[in-house]
């Protein structure tokens, strides 16, 4: 496919026809390869059918960049491939010394450069005209030609100079927004160091393995995502979260590909590795962005190319009327599309690299556009608006079983079921080094529990619906303890053994420290109403609205197919709304929603449904996904805005004969460039990423002791119930301040 013209110590030059291929996407192609570790740079040349790389010199990189052009993806095709070339200042140059030494030439060279200068515009545009219609190029044409019509070869190639410095300054602030954001596609470390038979060795990074223990160092780069075994260090996770200051981790931190050791050393437990890292789904992400417009970028082009036409006619009548060439070309210069075009892409790309470093990754600019339109927020309550680090809080044992016996039957049976519950479950027993009995015939049934055998005795843990209900067991015995565990605000689970009741076992959850601040942020940002989904039973749903005064309403007792309904609902009512969450269960919800959001440790499928993925585990970083939206859209309105109005006036101008080709032409170009530059720089100054610190009336936080007594619940185990039999439940919340904070006294 690839052959190699000219090998340099760090440079390879390699021809080969596919860059000619008419749906290869080389900005795509370009990327691939500048992500091979060891790759400094990359150029290619459609008309060469060439590629030049840059790299390091090593013989292994000289092999991963021959691999990699032999063996191109298949999304690296596709009809809508982006086919410009990188962006050349040469020609703008050199048209540039061209236009200012015309005056100074004979006449019949004069005419001979001014024509051979302007015919591949006007080749171009006949071609245009032919394929496309009238577009800008149509105009750029017609502007020259009518100006080499009137022998005003000057201004001719003046325009042609300026037309070019325009094209050339639009591919490169398109460029840099690109690199943006390519520039967090930090490639992985080629190999590290993996402890096995208690020896430390040396291993490429393919061959580490789940359950490896990865040793790292200061300045290393951490290649998996997993828990610190032992060790301490401080961790530079910028890339990841935006934390701008290094993050102290010690045994038990989780700790994230992509981020760099400052100092320290730790051993690492790997739990996720290769394309499952979260440096490999920052990179997917970041690639969809790249590649895809949005519903907005669209209408942009549309609205840009309507307005083409426009301009195309005025200039016609204005000649008809005054049979002024010059007046003519000089409103042919004036194109409201290439800014209109131009400064959405590089808008929504500036933020979202913006929006990355702080720590939100959105999948492709209509995650953006969409997130923006959002009025309603819809939260799952465990793990989103509190910590989802359950505690076990009592165990009360039935029949003859006691306290150990309980948690080590119910840790048995959890043991392997990845969930808040499960694993608050687990780690208790730990706590108490109880041993486990040996389980088999697992099954988990999704918001409902657990059902294992143990000693060939059927075991249930989980919600009393899913005991009484569907199982048949009798729980009227814990009817006494239930209502004060409720309403001291924990969840319940209830565990039974061959069809009998043998104990309760309560959990407690903490709402997260900054959930106050960040409601009352999202509610200046103009989100008019948040919705709290969980099934948990009634009195914990209560108690955290009661406790969070900026929620609107909390529908309690759900199924997740519920959770999908609720939205829905909301969507019938004619809201617009996202979702975050970040269970198994949650998922229905996420599609359903206009914008699913996931939290960062959330289960792999909720990743996968969302829109939007926080890498932060707080709320801040919603408010900052939501402000990184709303400010985008702004800037993209005041660019439309700057564009239209400023086009309009030099258009008014040169019909008015005011302003001759040149000087219209000058406008129009560096009007575009301004607009451009505040595009690319609207989103880089951080000011979406910045809100002022809001708190409550008293300027507090929920006290510590209110947060360590309100049970979020789990809305995986609670008791849940059907949303057409509970209506729509919601929770007036009480303006007396005193009342509700006796409630969690």
């Amino acid at each position: 496919m690839f052959q190699v013209v000219n090998a340099q110590p760090r440079r390879l030059r390699l021809r080969g026809g596919v860059i000619a291929h008419p749906c290869l996407d080389l900005a795509y192609l370009s990327a691939l390869v500048a992500a091979l570790s060891g790759v400094a740079r990359v150029r290619i040349n459609r008309g060469a059918r060439c590629i030049v790389v840059d790299f390091d010199g090593d013989a292994a990189t000289r092999t991963r960049v021959l691999t990699a052009l032999a063996n191109i993806p298949d999304d690296a095709y596709r009809p809508d491939a982006v086919r410009e070339q990188p962006p050349d200042p040469f020609r703008a140059i050199a048209t540039t010394l061209l236009a200012l030494a015309t005056p100074l030439l004979p006449l019949p060279l004069r005419i001979l450069v001014s024509w051979t200068l302007a015919l591949p515009t006007m080749a171009k545009g006949v071609d245009t005209l032919v394929e496309d219609g009238v577009r800008v190029e149509v105009l750029d044409g017609s502007a020259k030609l009518l100006s080499l019509l009137r022998g005003d070869y000057f201004t001719a190639n003046a325009i042609g100079a300026l037309l070019n410095w325009g094209e050339y300054v639009e591919a490169t602030s398109e460029q840099r927004s690109n690199d943006l954001l390519k520039r967090l596609l930090t490639p992985q470390t080629e190999s590290v160091w993996v402890v096995r038979n208690g020896v430390e060795t040396k291993l490429p990074l393919a061959e580490v393995q789940i359950g490896d223990v990865v040793v790292c160092g200061p300045g290393e780069l951490i290649p998996v995502d997993g828990r610190v075994l032992d060790g301490e260090a401080a961790v530079d996770q910028a890339s990841l979260t935006g934390e701008s200051l290094p993050v102290p981790v010690g045994a038990g931190s989780a700790v994230l590909s992509g981020s760099v050791i400052h100092e320290g050393h730790i051993r690492i437990s790997a739990e996720q590795v290769g394309a499952e890292t979260s440096m490999a789904r920052i990179n997917r992400f970041l690639e969809t962005a790249l590649r895809t417009r949005s519903s907005g970028e669209e209408q942009s082009t549309r609205l840009a190319d309507r307005l083409v036409p426009l301009t195309f006619a005025t200039g016609l009548v204005v000649y008809a009327l005054t049979r002024d060439l010059g007046r003519a070309a000089s409103v042919l210069t004036v194109d409201y599309s290439c800014a209109i075009k131009l400064s959405n892409p590089v808008a929504v790309r500036s933020n979202l690299y913006a929006a990355s470093r702080a720590g939100v990754l959105f999948k492709g600019a209509q995650a953006l556009e969409d997130l923006d339109r959002v009025d309603t927020l819809v939260f799952d309550k465990t793990g989103t608006l509190t910590t989802g680090d359950m505690q076990v809080a009592d165990l009360i044992a039935f029949a003859e079983l006691h306290e150990d016996g309980l948690l080590a039957l119910a840790a048995g049976a959890e043991e392997h079921y990845d969930h808040p519950v499960a694993r608050a479950v687990v780690n208790a027993a730990a706590a108490r080094r109880l041993a486990l009995p040996p389980i088999s015939q697992v099954d988990f049934v999704v918001a409902h529990g657990v059902s294992a055998f143990v000693d060939d005795q059927r075991v249930l843990v989980g919600s009393r619906h899913f005991l009484e209900d569907d199982e048949g067991v009798d729980c009227t015995a814990a009817d006494a303890l239930e209502a004060d565990l409720y309403g001291a605000g924990k969840s319940l689970l209830y565990v039974a053994r061959d069809g009998e009741l043998v104990g309760l076992i309560a959990l407690r959850d903490r709402i997260r420290p900054e959930a106050v601040r960040a409601l009352a942020d999202l509610k200046r940002l103009g989100i008019i109403r948040t919705v709290v989904l969980t099934g948990d039973h009634r009195d914990a749903g209560r108690a955290l609205g009661r406790a969070l005064p900026d929620i609107d309403e909390v529908l309690w007792e759900l199924k997740p197919e519920d959770k999908a309904v609720a939205v829905r609902r909301l969507q019938a009512e004619g809201r617009r709304v996202a979702f975050l969450g970040d269970g198994v269960n949650d998922a229905p919800a996420l599609v359903s929603a206009d914008v699913g959001i996931s939290m960062p440790n959330g289960a792999d499928l909720a990743r996968e449904a969302a829109q939007v993925v926080l890498m932060r585990p707080d709320l801040d970083a919603l408010v900052v996904a939501v402000a990184t939206a709303r400010h985008t859209q702004a800037v993209l309105k005041q660019c439309a805005v700057a564009s239209i109005g400023i086009n309009s006036a030099t258009m008014a101008l040169a019909v008015a004969g005011l302003l001759p080709p040149v000087a219209a032409a000058t406008i129009h170009n560096g009007s575009t460039v301004g607009i451009l530059g505040y595009a690319a720089l609207a989103g880089r100054t951080g000011r979406a990423l910045t809100l002022p610190v809001a708190v409550g009336d008293d300027g507090a936080e929920p006290p510590d002791e209110a947060a360590d007594d309100i049970d979020a619940g789990n809305a995986d185990d609670a008791a849940p119930a059907a949303l057409a039999a509970t209506g729509a439940r919601h929770l007036e919340h009480s303006a007396n301040a005193e009342a509700r904070d006796a409630d969690f006294a």
